[in-house]
């Protein structure tokens, strides 16, 4: 359980941006760092749910509420998977050889693709936002919501584990086979994630299956046409599964 303990605020200090309160690091808790994952999904699920009820508690005007909605998650992880989503962006939509994608996913600079990219994304969050009804000023309501970092993060974890690495990546040098001895908390924590919000709130409550899908099918995407998985590809497939996370949320009532 120590290690546990160590391997959650390790966690936190890697993907959040927010202070950590126990920044502390044990080496032996690193296999276990990854899939506390959907724990930091808790956190930002926690965050973003709250700042929606208090938006709509106290009528903020809706062009606003949109916007913190769209970039509170943002600010909660210092833009880190918006990173990885412009390299993957770039790299694919180059149309060029393998070798050549490869290189410009390596490349520190942005190109005209990731810019492209990152701003019909975040225009597109902001006009999910800014399409959706005033949510009810309840827990149920606002579950799903709550609950799309966490799919998104168990699905990064368990891409993470279970598909190649480049050979280039971090994770090229990570013991796979220790990653994988912890795969039944991410694995019960994404059909939680799916699962409560399908029997709680009906229809409604697709937002994190979808996002879980399509992190999927984008994480499958990056992994063929790059040839192996990386941080980058999880942060590309971890947005857009987001991104249909929020369009499942806003419009199927």
């Amino acid at each position: 359980m120590k290690l546990w303990f160590y391997a959650f605020f390790m966690a936190w200090g890697m993907f959040l941006s927010v202070p950590c309160p126990f920044p502390k690091w044990d080496e032996k808790a690193r296999g276990r760092m990854l899939a506390c994952l959907p724990l930091i999904g808790v956190l930002v699920g926690a965050v973003w749910a709250l700042a929606a009820f208090l938006l709509a508690r106290f009528a903020c005007p809706k062009p606003l509420a949109a916007f913190v909605l769209a970039m509170l998650p943002y600010l909660l992880v210092g833009f880190l998977h918006l990173d990885g989503f412009s390299d993957v962006c770039d790299a694919i939509l180059s149309r060029c050889d393998l070798e050549m994608r490869q290189r410009i996913l390596k490349d520190p600079h942005i190109g005209a693709f990731g810019v492209i990219s990152i701003v019909i994304l975040l225009i597109a969050r902001f006009a999910l936002f800014l399409s959706a009804d005033a949510p009810a000023l309840s827990f149920l309501a606002l579950l799903p919501l709550a609950l799309i970092p966490i799919a998104t993060r168990a699905c990064a974890f368990l891409a993470v584990a279970l598909l190649r690495p480049m050979k280039t990546s971090q994770y090229a040098r990570m013991d796979r086979g220790e990653a994988k001895k912890h795969i039944v908390l991410p694995s019960v924590m994404l059909a939680a994630a799916i699962a409560l919000p399908l029997v709680f709130c009906g229809f409604h409550g697709f937002a994190p299956l979808a996002a879980a899908v399509f992190y999927a099918l984008n994480a499958l995407r990056g992994y063929k046409s790059l040839d192996g998985m990386n941080g980058d590809i999880s942060g590309y497939a971890l947005e857009l599964g987001e991104l249909f996370g929020i369009a499942a949320f806003v419009l199927i009532r």
